[in-house]
């Protein structure tokens, strides 16, 4: 009943079904866990080069009775700056058995001109115990991302990050 509460009201705040205006492409993903439920359409454009642009991220929660709406807004707006971070570019590599990446200086992050414009997180009413809200939006972005670009290229895009593989064909 949660997962349908969370898919239900992302279908309606997203207009899910509706035709998108020509070169626009959705993807969908849902998830549960810390006893929350969590449903993400991202909504992708094409540029010319071939790369996504991410234009709006929508997320409806079901995170129990929600005491602080703001604060689980703002976990969903950074959970889904990460999760982008990660589908798009998060790769750590190993040469002779140390990890190269030591800190943020050689880990590439989601630039802010990379962020969607639009980051929208739609709180399903619960009166479910309160639950997790900090790690359970992420990992629905990169699958959601996914299907997005599926939809766009037709390419099912199996490893991350996504714009490595999709550059890999």
């Amino acid at each position: 009943a949660r997962y349908r509460g969370v898919i239900e009201r992302l279908a309606a705040r997203t207009n899910w079904g509706a035709a998108l205006p020509e070169g626009r492409f959705r993807g969908f993903a849902a998830h549960n866990s810390f006893h929350s439920y969590v449903a993400t359409v991202v909504e992708i454009a094409l540029q010319p080069d071939g790369t996504p642009r991410v234009l709006r991220v929508d997320t409806a929660v079901d995170c129990g009775r929600v005491l602080n709406p703001d604060g689980v807004r703002a976990q969903v707006e950074g959970a889904t700056v990460f999760g982008l971070g990660l589908a798009l570019h998060g790769e750590l590599s190993a040469r002779g058995g140390r990890v190269e990446q030591g800190n943020l200086g050689d880990y590439r992050l989601l630039r802010i001109t990379e962020a969607p414009s639009v980051i929208e997180a739609h709180i399903v009413p619960s009166e479910a115990p309160p639950s997790g809200i900090g790690e359970p939006p992420t990992p629905t972005v990169a699958p959601a991302l996914a299907a997005a670009l599926f939809a766009a290229t037709g390419k099912r895009l199996r490893e991350l990050p996504l714009l490595k593989a999709l550059a890999a064909g």
